[in-house]
C-alpha cells in the first residue's frame, strides 16, 4: 500500500434542487464534502449527482452516528469494511446506487481504498471500482481532528428564504416550489416588523421587481441591524422556475474554487458556459410570450470538461424576454438573453477552452 500521505478536509457543499423542466422537483440539500488533497472528492466522480452521508437535513443522533462510523468508532454499514461516501439525494437507497470505499486503520494512520459504486450489500470492484482512485492515506491527528470538530461545532447552514414582492400569486406558487424541494419560504410585504431572532433564520432575501429602491434598502438595514448577513435575489421574471434557480444560487454561497459553474452569459445565439470540473450540464431557456406565458426548452443536456464553452441557442426559443439555467448535480446559474443576431444556432456544441 502506498506510504504517500493525502492531505484530509471538509467543506460545505450543495446538491442544489429545483423545479425541472418537465415539472419534477429535484430535492435541494446541503451537505458535507471530503476534501482530498485540495479538491473536493466529488468533483473527481465527475457526472455524478449524490451527496455525502454528512447531510443538514439528517437528525442530529445520525449525523453523530456517521461520524463516529468515518473515525472508524462504529461498525461498517456494508460487508468487508465498506463504508457508504456518497449516495443518492433522494432516498439515500443503496438500491439507487453508492459510492463506497473500505476505511481502515494502519497505526495511527487511516486509509481509504478500493473505491466503488455499489448497488446492492457485496461490492464488485472489477466491473464497478473507480480505477485510478486511491489509495489515500490520511494522517490521524489531521483526520479525527476535522471530523470530531464537525461532530461537536457544526453550524447548520440556513435554508430560508423571505419573499417579498407585490404578485402574492407569484410569490405563493413560488414558495409552494421551494418548500417541495427542502427549502422554507415566508411571504411578507415589510420585514421591518420582523423580529431579530426571526431574521436570523433565513439565509435569503427575494424581492419581486415591483420593489422599490427605499423598500429594499429598508429591508436590508432590518437584517443588518439584527446581525445576519443575507444574500440579496433580485427576481429577473415572474417565472418560477428561474426564480427557484435564483434563490438556489444565493443559497449556495460558497468559495468560487468549489462550484462548478463558474460563469453563465447568454446571447439570443448563444449561451457562454464555464465549468470548473468535468460535469454533466442542463442548460434551460425560459422566457415569456406576449400573453405572459412561460415558455420552456431544453437547450443542452451532456458532459462537458473544464473550460468555457459555448452551446447555440435556437432564437425562436430566446426570442423577447428569455432566460437560461444551467444545472449541475451541485450548482445553478441563471442569466438573461442579451441581444444577438436572430439567425439559427448550429445544433453543435463547440469550445473546451481552458479557462
Amino acid at each position: 500500500m502506498s506510504g504517500a500521505y493525502a492531505t484530509f478536509g471538509l467543506a460545505p457543499a450543495t446538491r442544489a434542487g429545483g423545479v425541472l423542466a418537465d415539472g419534477r422537483y429535484q430535492v435541494h440539500r446541503d451537505f458535507v464534502d471530503f476534501v482530498v488533497d485540495g479538491r473536493p472528492l466529488l468533483f473527481q466522480l465527475s457526472d455524478l449527482d449524490a451527496v455525502s452521508p454528512l447531510a443538514s437535513d439528517v437528525p442530529p443522533a445520525i449525523f453523530t452516528e456517521q461520524v463516529r462510523a468515518l473515525l472508524l468508532e462504529a461498525e461498517p454499514p456494508l460487508p468487508a469494511g465498506r463504508f457508504v461516501l456518497y449516495g443518492c439525494p433522494e432516498c439515500e437507497d443503496l438500491g439507487c446506487g453508492a459510492v463506497t470505499a473500505v476505511i481502515e486503520r494502519d497505526g495511527e494512520d487511516y486509509v481509504w481504498r478500493d473505491f466503488a459504486w455499489q448497488t446492492d450489500e457485496h461490492a464488485d470492484l472489477e466491473r464497478n471500482g473507480y480505477p485510478g482512485m486511491g489509495p489515500f492515506r490520511f494522517r490521524g491527528p489531521e483526520y479525527r481532528a476535522a471530523l470530531t470538530a464537525l461532530r461537536d461545532g457544526s453550524a447548520a447552514p440556513r435554508r430560508r428564504v423571505l419573499l417579498i414582492g407585490a404578485r402574492v400569486a407569484v410569490l405563493a406558487r413560488l414558495a409552494a416550489a421551494l418548500r417541495t424541494i427542502g427549502i422554507g419560504a415566508d411571504i411578507t410585504q415589510d420585514a421591518r416588523g420582523v423580529t431579530a431572532e426571526e431574521l436570523r433564520g433565513y439565509g435569503a432575501v427575494a424581492f419581486g421587481r415591483a420593489v422599490g429602491p427605499a423598500e429594499r434598502a429598508a429591508v436590508l438595514r432590518a437584517f443588518e441591524q439584527a446581525g445576519v448577513e443575507v444574500a440579496a435575489v433580485d427576481g429577473l421574471a415572474p417565472i418560477v422556475p428561474l426564480l427557484v434557480a435564483q434563490i438556489e444560487h444565493a443559497l449556495g454561497r460558497g468559495p468560487l474554487p468549489r462550484r462548478l459553474l463558474t460563469a453563465l452569459a447568454a446571447t439570443g445565439t448563444t449561451a457562454d458556459v464555464e465549468v470548473g470540473a468535468a460535469c454533466r450540464v442542463r442548460i434551460t431557456a425560459y422566457r415569456l410570450d406576449r400573453l405572459h406565458r412561460t415558455r420552456t426548452e431544453e437547450v443542452f443536456d451532456g458532459a462537458l470538461e473544464p473550460g468555457r464553452h459555448r452551446v447555440p441557442l435556437d432564437p425562436r426559443a430566446v426570442r423577447g424576454q428569455a432566460y437560461v439555467v444551467a444545472r449541475t448535480a451541485g450548482d445553478v446559474r441563471t442569466a438573461p438573453v442579451v441581444g444577438g443576431q436572430r439567425r439559427r444556432a448550429r445544433p453543435a456544441v463547440t469550445g473546451g477552452e481552458r479557462g
